[in-house]
Formats: C-alpha cells, sequence, structure tokens
C-alpha cells in the first residue's frame, strides 16, 4: 500500500500491533509484520512508539481504562476491536496527562547495556530518538536520567546519531577521555592504546583524562592516547572510517601495517605483516568486512608481497 504520510502509518502500525497482540503465535504473521517493520524506517518508528505507549497502560489505574474501554452491552465487540479501542482509549488517557509524569520518567531514565558479537553490526533506538551502530565485538552501557545522557564505551566501536536536547548533553566516555554532544553524528572507535573519534555531522567537544580539550566539526577527528591527552584536530574522511557500517574496509594510501591492524578486527585468525619495508607499503582500496581473504588474495596483485600460510591458522604477509 502506498504510504499518504505519518498518520496512515500510524494506523497501519496500530493494526499490526493489534494482529500482534491478538495471535502472539502466529509464526506467518510475525513474518509479515517483520516485512512491513523493515519495509520503512518509519514503519518500525511508529511502531516502537506505540509498544513503549502500550507498555505505559500498566500506568493508568486498571478501573479507569476499563470504564474508557466498556463495549455497548447490546451490541458485543470483536476482540480485536476492543483492542483497537484500548489502544486508542490508552493513548487518549496518556495524552490528557493522566500517567504522562510517570511515562515520561520512563523515556527520560533509561539503563541499558549493550553487546555485539565478533563480526556483528548492530543498530538500536534509545528513547530520546538517538540511534546507535555498533559494530562487531562492541561492548557499552546506557544510562539515561532526566539531567543527562551518559553513555560508557568498554569495547570496539559505535557510531552515533544524537538527537538534539541542549538541557540534557549526550555524553561517550572511555577510558581514555569523553566526547560530549547536544545532538551531532559521529564515531567513537576505542583500541588498547587510544580512542578515536571521527565527526560526520555538528560538532563535538573531547576532553581528555588530562583535561585537554579539542572542539570538533563535521570532517574533523582527533585522538585521546592512552595517558588522557587529546590531539590537535585533524581532517578525516569520516565516510571512510565508518565504511564498516555498510560492511566495508576502505584504505587511502595506508600502510600495510596500518591495512593489517584493520583487517585483524574482523578475523577469527591473527593476521600479521613483516616489519620493515613491507609493513611500510601503502595500499589505496575496498574490501568487504565479512570476506577479508579476498584482501589477502588480492594483495600480491598489487604488490610486492607474498602471503604464508602458519600451522596455527595464522596469516603472514612477506616480502615476495
Amino acid at each position: 500500500m502506498k504510504q499518504h504520510g505519518s498518520e496512515t502509518v500510524r494506523e497501519q502500525a496500530a493494526e499490526w500491533f493489534a494482529r500482534a497482540q491478538d495471535a502472539p503465535g502466529d509464526a506467518a504473521l510475525q513474518a509479515r509484520l517483520q516485512a512491513w517493520l523493515a519495509a520503512d524506517p518509519l514503519h518500525a518508528q511508529e511502531y516502537l512508539h506505540l509498544t513503549r505507549l502500550w507498555q505505559a497502560v500498566d500506568l493508568v489505574p486498571r478501573q479507569r481504562l476499563e470504564a474508557l474501554c466498556q463495549a455497548d452491552p447490546v451490541q458485543r465487540l470483536p476482540r480485536r476491536r476492543l483492542l483497537h479501542q484500548a489502544l486508542a482509549a490508552s493513548v487518549a488517557v496518556l495524552a490528557l496527562g493522566l500517567g504522562w509524569g510517570a511515562w515520561k520518567y520512563q523515556q527520560l531514565n533509561h539503563q541499558d547495556d549493550l553487546q555485539t558479537a565478533f563480526g556483528e553490526r548492530r543498530q538500536v533506538e534509545l528513547p530520546d530518538g538517538s540511534r546507535l551502530e555498533l559494530n562487531g565485538a562492541t561492548r557499552l552501557q546506557v544510562d539515561f536520567s532526566g539531567a543527562r545522557r551518559h553513555i560508557q564505551l568498554d569495547a570496539g566501536e559505535a557510531m552515533f546519531i544524537v538527537a538534539h536536547d541542549s538541557s540534557r548533553p549526550f555524553v561517550v566516555a572511555t577510558a581514555q577521555g569523553s566526547v560530549t554532544v547536544t545532538g551531532t553524528r559521529f564515531d567513537v572507535r576505542l583500541d588498547p592504546a587510544a580512542t578515536r573519534v571521527a565527526v560526520e555531522q555538528g560538532s563535538v567537544r573531547v576532553q581528555g583524562k588530562d583535561a585537554s580539550l579539542a572542539q570538533l566539526g563535521a570532517g574533523q577527528g582527533t585522538q585521546i592516547d592512552a595517558q588522557g591527552e587529546v590531539a590537535a584536530p585533524y581532517a578525516v574522511n569520516a565516510a571512510a572510517l565508518t565504511a564498516w557500517r555498510q560492511g566495508k574496509l576502505v584504505f587511502e594510501n595506508a600502510t600495510l601495517a596500518e591495512v593489517v591492524a584493520e583487517a585483524s578486527r574482523y578475523r577469527a585468525q591473527p593476521l600479521r605483516v613483516a616489519p620493515g619495508k613491507v609493513a611500510r607499503l601503502r595500499l589505496s582500496s575496498t574490501f568487504s568486512t565479512d570476506d577479508t581473504d579476498a584482501l589477502l588474495r588480492a594483495l600480491p596483485n598489487i604488490l610486492p608481497v607474498a602471503i604464508k600460510a602458519h600451522e596455527d591458522g595464522s596469516r603472514e604477509i612477506i616480502a615476495k
């Protein structure tokens, strides 16, 4: 069905929600629902909002909700229509203010632990409308309150698409420092010895543990070293640095040492490069994060190198 604005999508979301509530064990229905959700980001957004409203019905006194949903004794309503009526009534009650404060409290106060497995990518929407895109082997903690929005990145990498809220700064903290914004798009990657920040849109303030500061705009990046010192801002290709979101590795005049370090993040078996001249060779190309073996097959055709396989399953790039 062709969409004609958010109201139509909202009505369709209510219909799908009612069907899902009416037949929770219907696998075919769930498959059709998932297809509808995946067809348009607005579908998923409206369905999520409706789910949150439905969960908030628990905050409304049961007697009040039953009174609002009472069917005409002469005309017994089908269960699905009664569910639709309950949905409409709960939304109306919330909009009028009954239970609104508690529902709002749920939206402002939110804690969660998020984690991805090796090679997994995941998208998450937060209660404030911000979105996170997690790279593989990423671990972070979400802690929202009425005064702040705080993320603790303990491992890996994430792209943050932050909903603007000047009253509640959005802070991403790592072991080396923190990044503070009110609304923007930026990437944070935590390596063993440094935190890397790249800004795609808007601006961010980066602060190290030693209190050093850097203000970044779109197309700029910086690093916080192991001692908590923030480097001066420098130009970055944010699209290339965040190409992992599309499952790609983009190298622009990168040394083989840098290529190996990046590709190793997507390989179960170790990958090494011989030190010296080989490690300093440079490469510009694009590969898939899901098939780093293709990178190894291509390298001998691009550079004067060979790939040596070891008994432990690791690979080493050596001089040809």
